[in-house]
């Protein structure tokens, strides 16, 4: 997919490009910044951040990765956390997209970002993830890259803790429905004295077994790829747009779109619904044209369940709740 969030420690990344948390005269620092000169070599990469001597807040310089197992580092100078009154959203905001720009101009394929600025700097971690998500959503409405945004561990990571409780509060809300269900259908059998009519079972075997193979053509629906098509031209989308809100690589795309009978996993079907905005009746018609369906026993599914019933269709929005509750992206 070309934008995941992945737990990790950002010097393991193998990408073409790993940016660097950096400060303005490129000194090694703490935090993300000295991991990543430990890991390069940091001799050898503060030798050549001297050569460069001085990077702007906002901006973006580039130099060799040395020990690490990429290409460049990208170094950028996020801002320091002063009340949300001086700037700092704007300058945030370029350092993504001066770092993605650079990184094109570099003949980058991929890149790897830590959450910039929320470390020693002090920028609020829900609000640094809303301009990470939004300003890399952008580009890649535009370019084709492989993005991963690192984070260490789930306490470095921004969802907001209102969002993640309702969704908690969701999930075992239904959680308790479902087993209450079960529980109702056991009971039921169990008290139930009627006897099958086995007579009436085997007439009607026989009745089914009578189905001519032209009766079973004429009832099979579209593939997949076919309703998925018919989607995309009902809401007046382009494939781009389509491939691209729903977080997918356009390879794949291609291969749903010329092999009518490839069956994709769920997390991607899904992902087309979301970036189609389907509602939850055209999401299930979408799905079952490929044997699947929403669960409500399953957290994955009932975390999507929550975002279609508010009508909420940003898929990276959906996904870093998802992660926040160790479940698969969505995309591909």
């Amino acid at each position: 997919m070309p934008l995941e969030i992945v737990r990790n420690d950002i010097t393991k990344m193998k990408t073409d490009a790993i940016v660097n948390a950096a400060n303005s005269h490129l000194k090694m620092g703490g935090g993300v910044c000295g991991a990543i000169f430990n890991a390069a070599g940091s001799r050898e990469l503060q030798e050549a951040c001297d050569r460069i001597g001085y990077c702007a807040v906002g901006e973006a310089v580039s130099t060799e990765a040395f020990a690490l197992d990429a290409d460049f580092i990208i170094h950028t100078v996020g801002p320091v956390w002063r009340g949300g009154s001086v700037n700092e959203e704007a300058l945030l905001r370029s350092c993504y997209r001066n770092s993605l720009e650079l990184a094109a101009r570099l003949g980058c394929e991929s890149i790897a970002f830590p959450l910039i600025s929320t470390g020693i700097f002090g920028y609020p971690k829900e609000p640094a993830l809303r301009i990470a998500m939004s300003e890399i959503e952008a580009f890649l409405m535009e370019h084709e890259m492989q993005v991963y945004v690192v984070v260490f561990d789930r306490q470095s990571f921004g969802i907001s803790e209102t969002l993640y409780e309702s969704i908690a509060a969701f999930i075992d809300e239904h959680e308790v429905t479902e087993l209450e269900k079960r529980d109702s259908r056991y009971r039921r059998k169990r008290d139930s004295k009627i006897l099958m009519d086995v007579q009436e079972e085997e007439i009607t075997l026989e009745s089914s077994m009578e189905i001519s193979l032209e009766d079973v053509l004429r009832d099979v629906d579209e593939s997949f790829s076919e309703r998925l098509l018919r989607f995309i031209d009902d809401k007046g989308m382009t494939d781009a747009e389509t491939y691209k809100k729903a977080n997918i690589d356009k390879k794949l795309f291609s291969k749903i779109k010329n092999s009518p009978g490839y069956t994709p996993k769920k997390k991607t079907i899904v992902a087309f619904a979301v970036a189609l905005e389907l509602d939850l009746h055209e999401t299930e018609e979408l799905l079952g044209t490929a044997g699947y369906t929403l669960s409500r026993s399953h957290k994955f599914d009932l975390i999507i369940l929550y975002f279609i019933e508010r009508k909420k269709y940003n898929i990276f929005e959906i996904n870093e709740a998802l992660f926040a509750f160790d479940e698969a992206l969505l995309g591909s």
